[in-house]
């Protein structure tokens, strides 16, 4: 297949990401099965990405994740830092067919003022659309840049405008686990950052409530390690003081951390990751957002692990209650649905992943790819 693709992959992370990175372990689960099919990739990262690919436009000089959730005017500068070198490279002679964008808002929007300067350009949707709202219910694409949802149930929930300009929709998928024959244990897990919208103080309190074990895996503000926050709070670092992530933690997450019953690793990858996971009775995910693909819910499934959460965004349409997981808006409720986790049956869970395969993502992304470069209009 003589296709080129630049994917942008955005200045936060590394691709592969170490430890957390939602967005980046999805282009780095794409971009391989991409190769695979004969596409040749090139990058637009941070020079720490270590992913193999055809051609690479390295933009910042390291990656930026701890200031993802800095005040707009720390911030700002970052994304178009980063879309500048990506401008220039295509200026300066870059040859591709497509744009493959990750880069929230702003990747659209420049993309979109290039006009014919830039490759038709696709951008997938890896967040809730209703924080950009005035954006999404005016931009126009002219044809050009269209867009890709990771579930319908966020683009049922996207504006209208942003509907039409919608080239169709690709489920999140995840490589195949590797097997490490490790038997259950006795706690469930949370991966996910450390923030108010994934729910992680009421993971806290209803597991607490439950007696059940819970292993909280994902970074603080970007910090992946327990002992590195303390330290450079203690030392009163300028980036973390202050920094919302880091009030939450402490506020509503940290007293309920004993060590026992809510434990905090950090962030975690690789074979840690994996028997953590692997190991768990459920995932726990009392989401306070509309999360629009949920890769660590697939993640678990495909391994065998029941989830628990609340019925909000993709999550009814991943978890089928009673079955493969439980979902529930109450507290109370929660608590009780920990106390039936021996009701599920990992081969149900297996099952119902089972077409959640990275290969069906990529070939999704090929038609859509397709669609846009002989201008097949929009599948919404």
């Amino acid at each position: 297949m003589s296709l080129t693709v630049l994917m942008n992959a955005g200045p936060w992370l590394p691709v592969p990401p170490h430890g957390y990175g939602g967005i980046e372990n999805v282009i780095a689960t794409l971009v391989p099965e991409l190769r695979r099919l004969g596409v040749k990739v090139v990058l637009a990262t941070v020079p720490q990405s270590s992913l193999t690919v055809d051609g690479r436009v390295h933009t910042v000089e390291r990656p930026m994740f701890e200031s993802v959730a800095a005040p707009y005017n720390q911030v700002c500068g970052v994304t178009l830092a980063h879309m500048h070198t990506l401008v220039r490279a295509l200026q300066d002679g870059l040859e591709v067919d497509v744009v493959h964008d990750h880069l929230e808002v702003v990747g659209p929007a420049v993309l979109a003022a290039m006009g014919h300067d830039a490759p038709p350009s696709l951008q997938t949707l890896h967040w809730d659309l209703a924080k950009h709202a005035d954006f999404y219910s005016t931009f126009d694409g002219r044809g050009r840049v269209r867009f890709a949802a990771v579930s319908q149930s966020q683009l049922d929930r996207a504006p209208a405008n942003l509907r039409r300009q919608a080239a169709g929709v690709v489920p999140l998928a995840v490589p195949a686990p590797p097997e490490l024959g490790a038997p259950r244990g006795e706690h469930v897990v949370s991966l996910a950052r450390i923030t108010a919208d994934k729910g992680i103080d009421v993971a806290a309190r209803v597991c607490r409530r439950a007696g059940v074990p819970l292993v909280l895996a994902g970074p603080v503000a970007g910090v992946n390690d327990p002992e590195e926050l303390e330290r450079r709070l203690t030392d009163g670092d300028e980036r973390l003081v202050g920094h919302p992530d880091v009030l939450f933690f402490q506020r509503e997450v940290a007293p309920w951390v004993d060590g026992e019953l809510v434990s905090w690793v950090g962030g975690v990858e690789g074979e840690e990751k994996e028997l953590l996971l692997q190991t768990a009775r459920a995932l726990v995910t009392p989401i306070r957002w509309a999360e629009p693909g949920g890769t660590a819910v697939v993640e678990a499934l495909v391994r065998g692990v029941p989830v628990v959460g609340t019925p909000r965004g993709c999550l009814p349409s991943l978890v089928q209650h009673g079955v493969t997981g439980f979902l529930a808006d109450e507290e109370d409720e929660l608590v009780r649905c920990l106390g039936r986790l021996d009701e599920l049956d990992p081969e149900a869970c297996r099952s119902a992943a089972a077409p959640w395969t990275p290969r069906a993502m990529a070939m999704s992304y090929l038609n859509l790819y397709d669609r846009l470069l002989h201008g097949v209009g929009a599948a919404a």
